[in-house]
């Protein structure tokens, strides 16, 4: 009984003894007053030993600027290199120098991961091109830049998401397996079983259709519109196009809404209009380091030459990207609403406009410099027998009689858009390929990981 009192005794003492402080690199960049007994865990961006002093700059991914750790020499290890994953404990004192507000003064420092620095192939204080940094989508992320990248990502995501939740629309989370191609074009990744099952089952569809990746999530939002008046979705899309363009992805995201109850082009236009200014003010005012990262070191250096100029776009031919850098240019290089485009040039679920020899549909890009189209949208044509009539010169009036019965039961006016999320990013941080303002690329030829 006795060693057993004195074993509480002692499990007493050491559970009161202070325990120290885990602060994330933010945290710790951020603080206004010393703090004693920290904890900081991330990896090494560079090393630097004097004589009398070893310092280090540690990051965790929390912040573009790193912590600067302050060590007696003693503490030095040959495995203190770039790349490596450290553990130090110490204090967070006020930093003597005027570019930095603390600095941790280390008591301990913990290699958890050594990295071999003549294998990595990420060099300290090496400014790597991102086609180069491409080339290791596996460690790319640990590069400034792509750190950056992802951060606004992940800010602009959460800010897409506020902006439809503060304006009470629904979020939707539309399939990425279907039977049906949105927009017509046949650039459809199908479903198919490995071998081994498909001979199983003798040949036969998984889900007795053909099935496909959604190139978008629009029809199915169209279905949400008959019962909520505003709804979204924002996930992954798939396009196979066999395309290596700074502009094309086979899987990207895509942010799209449906407005019920609208009969104007213009309401559509200033959700787009209000989206894009209420997303980018708040990745502007969350991330301005990240964001001048790219302004300062990444926009200056693309150099993206047009002959827009001499391009020629007869009425009824589909606009080219230099049409729509051309448009852009002449507008004095800011967004651009083009609108009513030709009825046959567009998908059958557009409104037709009944305009005359020109024959137009309610449609409406946006069109942004540097990148071309970012958002595409429409009225639908909510009329029974203008949709019947078309489905059935299209001969899809069967694939699409759900679609019709829509129009059937409760059918309503109603519009919509979607905004590419690669192309978005692209053209606030003045990024010239789409592949390197998406964590994983995935383009014709090229699925790495």
């Amino acid at each position: 009984m006795l060693g057993v009192r004195r074993g509480w005794q002692a499990l007493r003492r050491c559970s009161s003894l202070p325990r120290a402080v885990r602060l994330r690199v933010r945290e710790a960049l951020a603080a206004r007053q010393p703090v004693g007994e920290v904890k900081v865990q991330g990896w090494i961006r560079s090393v630097r030993s004097q004589k009398e002093v070893l310092f280090l700059h540690i990051n965790d991914g929390s912040s573009l600027e790193s912590l600067q750790v302050v060590a007696d020499p003693s503490l030095e290890d040959r495995d203190l290199t770039f790349g490596s994953a450290v553990e130090v404990r110490g204090k967070l004192v006020k930093s003597p120098h005027k570019m930095q507000n603390m600095e941790l003064k280390a008591e301990t420092i913990r290699v958890v991961g050594p990295c071999d620095t003549w294998l990595f192939p990420l060099k300290m204080k090496e400014r790597h091109p991102l086609e180069y940094v491409r080339q290791f989508p596996h460690l790319r992320c640990r590069n400034n830049t792509l750190g950056s990248l992802l951060r606004i990502r992940s800010e602009a995501t959460a800010a897409i998401h506020s902006f439809f939740q503060d304006n009470g629309y629904v979020h939707i989370h539309t399939p990425i397996i279907t039977s049906n191609d949105c927009e017509g074009a046949g650039e459809l990744f199908q479903i198919e079983m490995s071998h081994e099952t498909r001979e199983s089952a003798k040949k036969t569809h998984f889900f007795n259709v053909p099935a496909f990746l959604t190139v978008s999530g629009q029809l199915h939002l169209e279905v949400m519109a008959g019962a909520f008046t505003h709804v979204f979705t924002f996930g992954p899309t798939f396009r196979a196009e066999n395309s290596q363009s700074r502009r094309h992805l086979a899987e990207f995201y895509m942010v799209e809404a449906e407005l019920s109850f609208t009969e104007s082009l213009q309401d559509i236009m200033q959700v787009m209009e209000d989206l894009f200014k209420t997303a980018t003010s708040t990745v502007l005012s969350k991330c301005p380091h990240d964001v001048e990262l790219f302004h300062k070191h990444i926009a200056p250096a693309q150099k993206v030459g047009t002959n827009a100029e001499e391009q020629i776009c007869d009425w009824g031919c589909d606009l080219q990207t230099e049409h729509e850098k051309y448009l852009v240019k002449h507008c004095g290089d800011v967004p651009v609403f083009v609108i009513n485009y030709p009825y046959d040039l567009k998908p059958f679920y557009m409104r037709d406009n009944e305009d005359g020899p020109q024959h137009t549909v309610a449609a409406v890009d946006l069109l942004v410099p540097g990148v071309g189209e970012l958002c595409g949208g429409s009225l639908r044509e909510e009329r029974l027998p203008f949709l019947e009539s078309r489905l059935q010169r299209l001969g899809l009036a069967d694939a699409y009689q759900w679609y019709l019965d829509l129009r059937k039961f409760g059918s309503v006016p109603h519009g919509g858009f979607g905004m590419g999320f690669e192309r978005y990013l692209q053209y606030i941080l003045g990024v010239d390929n789409i592949k390197d303002v998406i964590p994983f690329p995935r383009f014709s030829h090229s699925c790495l990981l």
